[in-house]
């Protein structure tokens, strides 16, 4: 029997890269299309989770969570027109801004949690059971500590666009 045309090639399916881009990406979108119904996108809500966790400058957590400096104007513009984020005076340097998650954000970022904990239960439902744990343990190592920052080279991937 053929794939179907749509479906990849057999071989791919031992490109580690390959496998983690495309998953990403699918996720993502499947992660887009359900925070939708709330009207926030995935990178607005990793902002504002990231920002609960501390005292970030735009900077800091643009960094932290991966996304471009631009970008990240962008989200907290729209974040704070909403009325989820601010940006404060720095305790320790009031020239600098910090990023404050305010109330409606942080109920936002709950409602958020809640849609990603779903998606996320139903993409691993299509593991055994007993997978599960094992495989986001692993895939966290790697993200969290092998493959943390990337390599340094002369011409670097272009990072999928996501919204």
């Amino acid at each position: 029997m053929a794939a179907s045309p749509s479906a990849p090639p057999a071989v791919l399916a031992e490109d580690l890269a390959w496998l983690l881009a495309r998953a990403s990406h699918n996720l993502n979108t499947e992660i887009t299309a359900a925070l939708e119904g709330i009207g926030l996108g995935p990178r607005a809500h990793c902002v504002l989770k990231g920002a609960q966790e501390g005292e970030f400058t735009q900077i800091d957590l643009a960094r932290a969570i991966g996304v471009d400096k631009t970008t990240m104007v962008t989200l907290l513009d729209e974040l704070e027109a909403a009325g989820l984020a601010e940006r404060r005076p720095a305790p320790d340097d009031r020239r600098k801004r910090v990023i404050a998650v305010t109330a409606a954000g942080k109920k936002k970022v709950r409602e958020a949690d809640g849609v990603v904990e779903r998606v996320r239960d139903d993409v691993l439902s299509a593991l055994p059971r007993e997978e599960r744990d094992g495989f986001m343990h692993a895939l966290a190592k790697l993200t969290c500590e092998r493959l943390n920052e990337p390599a340094t080279c002369m011409s670097a991937p272009r990072r999928p666009r996501t919204t």
